[in-house]
């Protein structure tokens, strides 16, 4: 079994796990005085369902794109792989958000807010989650301290000339650049995920972001064997 196909398993076995537990979640949450609390509008946990979903939603749109663009199998299937696992967990992070009755979308927000709030704060409004807030701009976690840049939203995020260039590449230049910019992508994401991990709620939304975190990166590490294959290599910075 090559490292390829080995991925693309536990993708979808992550998504169908993940799947299950929000579900049983979902059917429980509100029931018996002992239910957990639903989470404000700027809680930790809200925040990254909101931002999660439109960072997923960029990697959906990369990975059809480049599916278009080369007929490298390789590059095809991960895309593929990318594409419906992020697919569906943006449907389970919307979905919480309209089980809490939470907006998707926040004018006035800023995104990434919520990884800079203060958790003892938090604890007043709606749960416990421990102590100390967390700065975007301070984290590193493999190489994710990314910060947003022109035209991106949040770490990690291709730009608009970025999304124009990959859209007008092919063959091998559509392969590389994909896969740097995916690289990039996920860094930002492990970052995000990895925020929830230490100030969202212990529940089906952090185990979730456990599950994102292992997975972007064992895809990262995939990612840049693709690169060398090909005489390159993930940008730095």
């Amino acid at each position: 079994m090559t490292r390829t196909q080995w991925a693309a398993i536990t993708a979808v076995v992550l998504a169908l796990v993940f799947a299950g537990t929000a579900a049983v979640a979902s059917a429980g949450r509100d029931s018996g005085p002992a239910a957990p609390r639903i989470p404000t509008a700027d809680s930790a946990d809200a925040g990254f369902a909101r931002d999660m979903a439109v960072h997923h939603q960029q990697a959906v749109e990369m990975s059809f794109i480049v599916r278009d663009s080369t007929d490298d199998e390789e590059v095809r299937r991960l895309a593929y792989d990318i594409a419906n696992t992020q697919a569906n967990q943006r449907g389970m992070l919307l979905g919480w958000l309209d089980m809490w009755g939470l907006p998707k979308v926040e004018s006035g927000r800023e995104p990434m807010a919520w990884m800079s709030v203060d958790k003892n704060d938090k604890n007043d409004k709606n749960m416990d989650h421990g102590d100390g807030g967390m700065d975007m701009g301070s984290m590193d976690h493999g190489g994710a301290g990314h910060q947003a840049q022109d035209g991106s939203l949040m770490p990690g995020m291709a730009t608009k000339a970025e999304l124009d260039q990959l859209g007008k590449a092919r063959g091998k230049a559509a392969e590389i650049l994909y896969l740097q910019l995916m690289t990039d992508h996920h860094r930002g994401g492990v970052a995000m995920a990895q925020g929830c991990v230490e100030l969202c709620a212990p529940g089906t939304e952090k185990n979730l972001a456990e599950g994102m975190v292992a997975a972007q990166q064992s895809e990262m590490k995939l990612m840049a064997d693709l690169l060398q294959a090909r005489g390159t290599k993930p940008r730095t910075g």
